[in-house]
């Protein structure tokens, strides 16, 4: 992993055979990613994935309900 400023990093993973990947150390801490934390994967054939913590789902539909 390569940290770039405080709040950016790149990084790689390696999908396991049961198609499981290690999120990198320093993105965890980034995220306070826990073990046992829930992950929404955002999937778009072109444009990739995005890895989000659940708080993002919640924060999406929050925003949904209050119409803003």
């Amino acid at each position: 992993e390569k940290t770039m400023a405080k709040d950016r990093c790149v990084g790689s993973a390696t999908v396991g055979a049961k198609g499981q990947i290690v999120i990198p150390q320093v993105v965890r801490e980034m995220f306070d990613i826990k073990p046992g934390d829930t992950v929404i994967l955002l999937a778009d054939k072109e444009k990739g994935i995005a890895i989000v913590n659940d708080e993002f789902l919640h924060e999406l539909a929050e925003r949904s309900f209050d119409g803003k």
